[in-house]
Formats: C-alpha cells, sequence, structure tokens
C-alpha cells in the first residue's frame, strides 16, 4: 500500500503512561487520544478535543510504530469521541504489531474496530448506541451528582452479566461525590469504585 492512500487520524496527543482509571488502573498503556467530539459534556476535561480539524493528522503505520517504542504492549484509543473515525485499520495493524487495543467511547457513533476490551462511558448529552451496550466490558459511569446513580442503573441493567460496572466521580466534584459514591457501592456491592489515579499521582 502506498504511504499517500493510507488511512490518516486525527491525533490530539499520544503519550505512553499508566492507565488511571477503571478495570486496567495502574498498567502501562500508550494512549492516542483522536480529535473530534460530538457529545458536548460541560465538564470534560478534554475540550481542546472537540474539533478534529485542529489536530494533526498521522497515518497508521506512523501511530504504530511510536506505539512501538515503548515496552508496553497496550493501546488505549480515546478523545474526544473516538468511534467518530473508522478504527478497522488502526486496530487490526496495532493486533498485528502485537498490542491489546482498549477504547474508551461514549458509544454515541457506531462501533468499528477490533478490540480487546470496550470501555463505555455513556453520557447523557449523547445517549450510546444500543447495538454497543451489550458488547461492553466496562461500564464506567462518572457521577456528577445523585442522579446520576439512577441513571447508571439503567445502564447496569443493558450490559453483558460479564460487564464490570464502575463510578466515577467527575473531577472537580470529587470531595463531595466520593462519598456519596462509596456509600452507594457499600449498598450496591456489584459497583467498584474509579478514582483517575492519574491525577493523584500527576501523570498525563
Amino acid at each position: 500500500m502506498h504511504q499517500s492512500s493510507e488511512q490518516t487520524l486525527p491525533v490530539m496527543e499520544s503519550f505512553y503512561t499508566l492507565q488511571g482509571e477503571g478495570f486496567h488502573q495502574g498498567r502501562a498503556a500508550y494512549f492516542i487520544r483522536l480529535g473530534g467530539c460530538d457529545v458536548g459534556c460541560f465538564w470534560c476535561d478534554v475540550k481542546e478535543s472537540w474539533d478534529a480539524s485542529k489536530h494533526p493528522q498521522k497515518n497508521i503505520s506512523e501511530l504504530v510504530a511510536e506505539a512501538s517504542a515503548y515496552p508496553g504492549r497496550l493501546v488505549v484509543i480515546t478523545g474526544g469521541e473516538p468511534l467518530m473515525h473508522p478504527l478497522d485499520e488502526l486496530t487490526q495493524a496495532l493486533q498485528q504489531a502485537g498490542f491489546e487495543t482498549n477504547i474508551e467511547t461514549s458509544g454515541s457513533s457506531p462501533l468499528s474496530g477490533s478490540w480487546n476490551w470496550i470501555c463505555l462511558s455513556p453520557k447523557k448529552f449523547k445517549a450510546p448506541l444500543p447495538g454497543i451496550v451489550p458488547l461492553a466490558n466496562e461500564l464506567k459511569v462518572v457521577i456528577y451528582n445523585k442522579h446520576d446513580f439512577d441513571w447508571a442503573e439503567t445502564y447496569a441493567a443493558e450490559v453483558n452479566s460479564n460487564c464490570r460496572l464502575y463510578l466515577q466521580p467527575e473531577w472537580e466534584k470529587a470531595a463531595e461525590i466520593t462519598p456519596l459514591i462509596i456509600d452507594y457501592i457499600k449498598a450496591n456491592p456489584r459497583w467498584e469504585l474509579s478514582l483517575q489515579v492519574h491525577k493523584y499521582i500527576h501523570v498525563p
């Protein structure tokens, strides 16, 4: 395949760090943050990712080569909303190079790509597509206020029986919300707590 015909994707940033949240918390991971999002969470901490046109296009072989420079073999595709882009070519190339492929998505765009792990983080601003919900390996719901617990349960009822369930405090309200989450999990123990550990240990 000629370089010029290879798929490109808008990449806001890519970096090697520890996965800070959810089931894979604490693992070395290479993050590829794609530009573009049409969900519009007002508390989003990467609003600069929303406009895909502001981020450079990189081709698939370049992305795989950059990830391969590090010893970890877990790649996390995030955004923005990564499923706004077709991801079959990227994930196939990463898996052929020996990587696990994880995605963090709101599920609001059609699923593409070949995934070892799908973290579904549904947002009230644009609901996930019904076809994605049963495929989630992990349901991670950001809790901003106490009404979000009921909303989390609506999706917990729709995921498959093996899906891991996480409640995560919205970072700016963590001091207020975390005690409510702790009490909720003690009363509803199928849920687990997800904290954004990377923000406490000051890594990307």
